[in-house]
């Protein structure tokens, strides 16, 4: 890792806002947090805390790149490897979960969509991973 990466990591980013566009972070996890286990690609003896980064990925993703999943999956698969933790889903299991996320921005109807914000500490919290680093370089 370069110094510059190293860097990056190491900045505390507890109090800043991360601007979401059309994302309510906070609606979207808690929606996650109810529902994963009912989506067929869920996997007994995975908790939420597996799931939640890649979620996050899928749901930020969309606020940053829009457009069609496709279109931006390796930068997204790359955003999963940066902020995953110690997630135990596969690569593949995550695009599952990214790919769903993605999907439920990508189908709200744009009136309902409200620039959103949500401060990073607030984040961290909610997904209480302790290993999970919401870096500048993850959300590019």
């Amino acid at each position: 890792m370069s110094a510059a990466q190293q860097e990056v990591l190491d900045q505390d980013l507890s109090d800043q806002t991360i601007e979401l566009g059309p994302v309510d972070a906070r609606q979207e996890d808690a929606f996650w947090e109810r529902a994963y286990w009912r989506e067929r690609y869920y996997s007994p003896g995975l908790s939420y805390e597996d799931y939640a980064p890649a979620y996050c990925v899928g749901y930020i993703g969309y606020a940053q790149y829009g457009g069609n999943y496709d279109d931006a999956e390796k930068s997204l698969c790359a955003n999963w490897e940066r902020i995953k933790g110690d997630s135990r889903l596969s690569l593949a299991d995550a695009r599952m979960a990214m790919r769903a996320a993605w999907q439920r921005m990508a189908e709200r109807p744009e009136r309902d969509a409200a620039k959103k914000s949500i401060n990073v500490r607030l984040l961290r919290q909610r997904l209480r991973m302790p290993s999970f680093r919401l870096n500048a370089s993850a959300l590019r």
